[in-house]
């Protein structure tokens, strides 16, 4: 298994990230998730943003179970139910009560959520007291800071990267893209995020798959010695921009 302390220590140190780059496995056995230590485990009603919340910003690692607390609607989406054709039915009512125009259009929006298949359960947990190998990687950040993972990608092998927002469940298009294709999934955090997850408002999200993280910390380190690192140099709207251009780009 790869260092993930260090790991986490090193993309909170290099971007000064606010909150802990979090984790996230699903089990397949209720033994295997068993062997998690020392985790938290809510005890009321609660979304899977707060779940988040928890681990990153709490510092906790939070196992959660295929029971009755976590709502359904998120249990559908991150690995812990699989949804049915009346369940979805229902929700696109609600939904069309408040985010989306009609239920024939909720409909549509429910089926384009991506979803994680149902296991026996999830693990949270920050990279720095990890002691499993995640399925994704988490990071919340302004978007300067995801930028700069970004570009660490890129420097390392270029790819345009995509952008999703399926609007109320965005948690969606970060979390269970990302599962699904293996490839790293932006998105800015919606309503319910900001909210319940207490995502604040110059925060954006970025999903990794776990070998992406460390080819980002690289191309990251490589980019640094250009100047390109965090927080990023003013140059101003003022100024001549050659002679620094002229110094980097020769």
């Amino acid at each position: 298994m790869a260092d993930w302390k260090q790991i986490g220590e090193t993309l909170k140190s290099t971007l000064r990230l606010r909150t802990e780059p979090i984790g996230y496995k699903k089990y397949d056995s209720a033994e295997e998730m068993g062997e998690l230590k020392d985790v938290f485990r809510f005890d009321h009603a609660y979304t899977f943003c707060q779940a988040i919340f928890m681990a990153r910003v709490a510092g906790r690692t939070v196992a959660v179970a295929r029971d009755k607390k976590l709502i359904t609607r998120c249990s559908q989406f991150h690995g812990l139910h699989n949804a049915t054709e009346e369940e979805i039915a229902a929700e696109s009512k609600m939904l069309s009560k408040t985010w989306i125009g009609t239920p024939e259009e909720a409909v549509v929006q429910l089926k384009e959520c991506p979803r994680i298949p149902a296991g026996k359960g999830v693990a949270l947990s920050p990279l720095t007291r990890n002691s499993y190998e995640p399925d994704v990687v988490l990071v919340y950040g302004n978007p300067a800071q995801i930028m700069l993972i970004m570009n660490g990608l890129q420097k390392e092998k270029h790819e345009r990267f995509r952008f999703f927002f399926v609007g109320e469940g965005s948690c969606s298009d970060h979390l269970a893209q990302c599962y699904n294709t293996g490839e790293p999934a932006f998105t800015v955090p919606c309503y319910g995020e900001r909210s319940l997850g207490q995502v604040a408002d110059d925060e954006v999200v970025i999903a990794l798959p776990p070998d992406a993280v460390e080819r980002s910390i690289s191309g990251m380190k490589k980019l640094a010695r250009f100047g390109f690192r965090y927080p990023v140099s003013p140059i101003g709207g003022f100024a001549d921009p050659l002679p620094m251009f002229a110094s980097i780009y020769s």
